[in-house]
């Protein structure tokens, strides 16, 4: 899983929050995400992606690209908010915060809408795993490419999934 929070404190420290530096962050974490794809790891991105625009940019050159879409009214993510990060934004301490100062455009056709005012927790990772498990594709078994008269090569092969 790449979390949004630990991408801002090491791969994007250097980006603010602009709808530029924005889109930067969202296309950088999609690259590392697409690094462990195409290497067969699934991996779970979790950030806000505020905008439209970008998600689509991510989705047109990402295959088998999901979005979920984690649903919350305002009132119950300001209610949530162990940081106090809303607050701060509403009394003008933080500038170009998503959903306050700075616009959250909701995904038009995501493939899961997790409805957390309405869900629990354990509802709605039932929701992404029923979805996602079958979507997995068994990966080969990994062949380790030693000598043939190698028995060492034989031992690694059978401890690999």
């Amino acid at each position: 899983m790449l979390d949004g929070d630990a991408m801002r404190q090491h791969l994007c420290k250097d980006l603010g929050f602009s709808k530029p530096d924005r889109d930067e962050n969202v296309r950088r974490v999609a690259f590392i995400a697409g690094l462990l794809a195409r290497n067969g790891i699934v991996t779970i991105v979790a950030l806000i992606a505020p905008y439209r625009d970008t998600r689509d940019e991510i989705r047109s050159r990402t295959p088998d690209f999901m979005e979920i879409y984690v649903n919350a009214p305002m009132e119950v993510c300001e209610k949530r908010d162990v940081k106090g990060l809303y607050r701060k934004a509403r009394s003008g301490e933080l500038q170009a915060f998503t959903g306050v100062t700075d616009p959250y455009e909701p995904p038009v056709n995501p493939e899961i809408e997790c409805r957390t005012d309405l869900e629990t927790i354990d509802e709605s990772a039932r929701k992404i795993l029923a979805y996602l498990i079958p979507l997995l594709k068994p990966q080969p078994k990994y062949q380790v490419p030693l000598f043939v008269d190698n028995p060492a090569s034989e031992v690694i092969n059978d401890m690999m999934p």
